[in-house]
């Protein structure tokens, strides 16, 4: 086993942890603490969301950060060996790779900045015991939202890059398709985490 095959393997492994670690705090904040938001008052979130939303916050950019680093190292190295065409053009392997580098990209970006400056405005005012400026609420809000539609075919090009082995050339309206479908597998949670797993008190049903 050469160096290469060494260095690949781990640069992958490091990329699939944190990319769950990332997506994880991802569907976090979108199915669970954004509709958590909605339900407790003022006094409370200025105890728990500093605490919160800066622990959450750290594990949710960083994991973002290291998914980009490792994925874009293992690519680059990977097209250096076999070169950008063979890599990126020739295999189907690498055009869905490359897709889903791409929307990984974008996402990254929403993350580190706009998500991350914005959040900081917000707890800033929070734990001031202000009301965080609506503007940064909202941006915030629709990019984290973008990122939940985009991670499902995003995760559809990283299967399909091994397990459907179809040329993009020929077979271009399948990632169409697949944008589709995931964006509504993404909607289709977000609405259903309005109401799902919510608690009700004992009393209130007394």
């Amino acid at each position: 086993m050469d160096f290469n095959t060494i260095f690949q393997f781990l640069l992958r492994w490091i990329h699939f942890m944190a990319g769950i670690v990332w997506i994880g705090h991802l569907w976090f904040f979108n199915l669970v603490n954004a509709n958590f938001q909605k339900e407790i008052e003022g006094p409370v979130k200025k105890v728990v969301n500093p605490r919160l939303m800066y622990r959450s916050l750290f594990w949710f950019r960083w994991g973002a950060m290291f998914t980009f680093l490792t994925g874009w190292i293992y690519l680059l190295h990977k097209a250096g060996i076999q070169g950008f065409h063979e890599t990126f053009v020739n295999q189907s392997w690498g055009q869905w790779i490359l897709l889903g580098a791409l929307l990984g990209t974008r996402m990254w970006y929403n993350v580190w900045f706009v998500i991350w400056p914005n959040q900081q405005l917000i707890l800033a005012a929070i734990d001031r015991g202000e009301a965080p400026p609506a503007d940064k609420v909202a941006k915030a809000g629709a990019m984290s939202r973008e990122n939940t539609f985009n991670s499902v075919p995003l995760l559809f090009t990283m299967g399909a890059a091994t397990h459907l082995p179809l040329k993009f050339q020929e077979y271009w309206w399948v990632f169409i398709v697949a944008l589709g479908i995931g964006y509504g597998i993404a909607k289709f949670f977000l609405d259903l985490s309005a109401t799902a797993g919510k608690w009700e008190s004992p009393a209130s049903q007394a």
